[in-house]
């Protein structure tokens, strides 16, 4: 790190450093006047901060008997806090007329600036290869979201979307140039960067992308579960249709040597069927209801799709919270052990199972849930489930 110069860091959270020694912010430092004021100076240091923005992010509505006099005096402290850090004993922060400048005295080296040149960089580059480099240079320096403490300050919002925005069609066009190279393993480990750095934007497609690409079914199909569960559990809802698009590639990209019927069907029998009914991921399950309804127009079975709820002591639907946490896997269980073997279960929301009855009555709904209340609650559990009941109709009667 080059002495003389001033590091500041904006992106994933606000701090200074001079000399190797951190002299602002930090992740376990409270916001101050003096953050606020540095990271307003620091990051317009080209166009300068005007009075009523500086006075406005330093003051909000908080009654201020003088508000000039109230503003002389943080920057008062600013200058002497800068000074005891170790600074150059220059005019820090310099006044044209109602608008404040950071001195051309000591160099900035600000984060947000460096991805933004990396940015224009890219974009001005005309060679594919040196394009792509530039590109995803850009997306690693995006190392979080702009000022995450200060989501709620206008001027600092507007920066973030405007930012993210850069980081987004940056992120598209490096796919684009990934794809044409068929480099599937940078595809991938920049879907789980962004994916990591701006979470539910549903960059995990860019990874799901390159793993099916990479013929790596079995990741493709972890990665969809884990971030189905991950959307439910923080979100309360699922992925874009487009994961689920590129999972149904999975089926159409298999290849398998060339095998016997024999061998094949011993491939396909199920390693450890258990005990109770059968519990798989959402895309499973709705390729089985698709495929029951079809089943449906020859037998004519009786099917029925029952909705679990988890829900508390007045009724209403849990949907987040420690407690639901705990009684979701036991709903999970309570249903497996209540169901036939032949039946199938899926988690479909927090503290939401689907279960789909075949060849079955209403009457035996009614049975089945019986069961399922008495394996779920225990003693004087107040909480309970809530449920639907609808019958599977055959696509043909649709139409």
């Amino acid at each position: 790190m080059n002495t003389g110069i001033l590091y500041v860091q904006m992106f994933g959270g606000f701090s200074m450093k001079w000399n190797g020694t951190q002299i602002g912010g930090g992740p376990k430092a409270r916001e101050s006047q003096f953050s606020y004021l540095m990271q307003l100076l620091l990051h317009h240091r080209k166009e300068g901060v005007g009075r009523n923005l500086l006075e406005e992010a330093l003051f909000g509505e908080r009654e201020v008997g003088n508000v000039y006099h109230s503003l002389r005096s943080v920057l008062y402290n600013a200058r002497k806090k800068l000074r005891q850090a170790g600074l150059p004993d220059v005019e820090y922060i310099c006044q044209k007329k109602d608008v404040y400048y950071w001195t051309d005295q000591i160099p900035v080296e600000e984060d947000t600036s460096v991805f933004e040149a990396c940015v224009e960089r890219a974009r001005s580059e005309e060679d594919p290869e040196q394009r792509l480099e530039l590109l995803l240079d850009a997306c690693y320096r995006y190392r979080g979201e702009f000022l995450p403490r200060q989501i709620g300050v206008i001027w600092a919002a507007q920066e973030a979307r405007r930012l993210q925005a850069m980081l987004y069609a940056c992120v598209e066009d490096a796919v684009v140039l990934l794809r044409i190279h068929e480099d599937w393993q940078r595809m991938k480990e920049l879907g789980v960067y962004v994916s990591r750095i701006n979470p539910f934007a549903d960059w995990e497609t860019v990874t799901m992308e390159a793993l099916i690409s990479m013929g790596d079914m079995e990741e493709a199909q972890k990665l969809y579960d884990s971030t189905v569960e991950y959307y439910m559990q923080v979100q309360g809802f699922r992925p874009s249709a487009k994961l689920g698009e590129l999972l149904s590639r999975l089926g159409t990209q298999m290849e398998h040597r060339y095998a016997m019927l024999d061998s094949i069907q011993a491939e396909l029998v199920e390693k450890d069927p258990g005990g109770g009914g059968y519990l798989c991921p959402w895309p499973i399950f709705e390729g089985i209801y698709h495929m029951v309804g079809r089943i449906m127009e020859r037998s004519g079975q009786s099917v029925y799709l029952m909705l679990c709820t988890v829900v508390d002591s007045k009724g209403n639907p849990m949907e987040e919270g420690p407690l639901l946490e705990e009684l979701s896997p036991r709903l999970q269980d309570a249903i497996r052990n209540s169901v036939r073997h032949g039946d199938v279960v899926a988690k479909y929301g927090r503290g939401q199972y689907l279960v789909l009855l075949v060849n079955t009555t209403r009457e035996n709904c009614s049975v089945v849930q019986k069961r399922i209340n008495y394996k779920f609650v225990v003693g004087r559990q107040r909480t309970g489930v809530k449920y639907y009941v609808n019958s599977v109709v055959c696509p043909a009667d649709i139409k």
